[in-house]
């Protein structure tokens, strides 16, 4: 059965709103004016963003499935 504590974690965490900016002022009116003026500098540096953020994603998997398939293995063997 799912607790208490679990419902006002989840329910708070789907309310609470908060607004992040990813990029300083200066970086942001840098990217606002290049692509006012046909520049691809704003695609670049979300590819490069998109980038960073799937590395750790990626590292995690491949630890865990590491992980998963030393434990699978050693259960395997005891059987």
């Amino acid at each position: 059965m799912i607790s208490l504590k679990k419902i006002i974690l989840f329910v708070s965490l789907v309310l609470i709103k908060t607004t992040t900016v990813a990029q300083c002022a200066m970086c942001k009116a840098v990217l606002e004016s290049n692509m006012e003026n046909g520049g691809t500098a704003a695609a670049g540096i979300n590819n490069g963003i998109l980038y960073l953020m799937f590395i750790p994603y990626i590292l995690i998997g491949v630890v865990g499935y590491f992980i998963y398939r030393h434990f699978n293995n050693n259960n395997t063997k005891e059987v």
